[in-house]
């Protein structure tokens, strides 16, 4: 099976930024899912400063490598990273439509 995974121009950009800030240019960011939270599942993204697991699918975007083991793949297939700004917010956010119902605080989902 194809998997599909999307990370816009301006997630790439802060991507970049924050590996340069934190002196890892080279580092990957590990996308995933923990379970928990209000509704069900919570999402993880953190730096990966080691190799790739076997399992892991990998995607690359503009020189940002993105991991995302294969668990978490099941549910975040066709999904995209995102970062946007407002004025009184600015973070990844992730647009999925695997998503059923969101907690209100906008942390949690289900599928």
């Amino acid at each position: 099976m194809q998997h599909k995974f999307e990370l816009t121009k301006a997630a790439v950009t802060q991507v970049k930024n924050a590996l340069i800030k934190r002196k890892t240019p080279d580092a990957s960011l590990r996308l995933g899912l923990r379970g928990g939270g209000c509704s069900g599942f919570s999402y993880v993204i953190e730096f990966c400063d080691d190799k790739p697991r076997d399992r892991d699918n990998i995607f690359c975007f503009d020189g940002v490598t993105v991991l995302i083991d294969k668990k978490s793949m099941l549910y975040l297939n066709d999904c995209t990273l995102d970062w946007e700004t407002s004025m009184i917010w600015s973070g990844f956010k992730f647009v999925n439509p695997n998503e059923k119902t969101a907690c209100g605080c906008g942390q949690s989902f289900s599928v």
